[in-house]
Parts: structure tokens; sequence; C-alpha cells
């Protein structure tokens, strides 16, 4: 392996290694969708936070287009309903409203989700509060 050139910009570090494995491996059905579901709204929270911040037309733009993604996803109605709510709140600047929706999408999918997934989704939760 090379080292790293002295021009090169760094590889940034992708937040939800845990949450992808597991999306990937789930069997398919329930705890594949809410992985991948769970995935795709974090990902959305992210765009959010420094040092991306997305402007809020394209939060808003990423935000419509994860609904129409996400209604035709079959996923259990108290995992539908905390997902659907953290998608919407991804387009908004209200960041300890997001943090509540990131817990909230953490207790309804556990059961579906690994310890590191988890952890990943709290480190998440934990960022926006500061």
């Amino acid at each position: 392996m090379l080292p790293p050139q002295p021009y090169a910009l760094e590889t940034p570090p992708f937040p939800f290694r845990a949450l992808a494995a597991l999306a990937a491996k789930a069997p398919l059905g329930g705890a594949r969708e809410t992985a991948l579901a769970t995935l795709i709204a974090s990902r959305l929270i992210v765009g959010a936070l420094a040092p991306l911040s997305l402007p809020a037309p394209a939060r808003r733009q990423r935000a419509d287009a994860a609904k129409v993604w996400l209604s035709a996803v079959a996923l259990p109605a108290p995992v539908r309903t905390a997902i659907a709510r953290l998608v919407e709140l991804s387009a908004s600047d209200d960041l300890e409203s997001i943090a509540q929706g990131v817990t909230k999408v953490t207790e309804v999918t556990a059961p579906y989700l690994d310890r590191h997934a988890r952890l990943e989704l709290e480190r998440l939760a934990a960022r926006l509060g500061e």
C-alpha cells in the first residue's frame, strides 16, 4: 500500500459501517428493510451536520425523494412512523428535534439492529446534541 500523497485529500470516515453491514447480511424481510431504511435516514441526517451542512433546499429535496422510496418499503408500523418522522426532520435545522428523532428510531428499531448498529445511532444522536 502506498503512503498518502501530500496533496491528496483525506478519506472521510463512513459513520454507519455496522448499519450497512447489517443491511447487507440480514435476510430478506423486516430486518433487512429496517436496517436499510435506518441507514438511509441516518445518512440524510448527516447532511444537516458540519462539516457537510447541506443547504436547506438540498436537504428538502433529499427528504422528499427518501419519502417516496420509503412508501414502497415493507416496514413494521412503529418503525415506518419513526423513520418517516426522522426523514422529515432531516430537512429542518432543529438539531434537538432531530436528535430526539434519532433516539426514537433507535428505540423502535432495537429488536432488528445489532449492538454495533445501535451504537452508531447513539453516536449520531450524541453528535446532534453537541
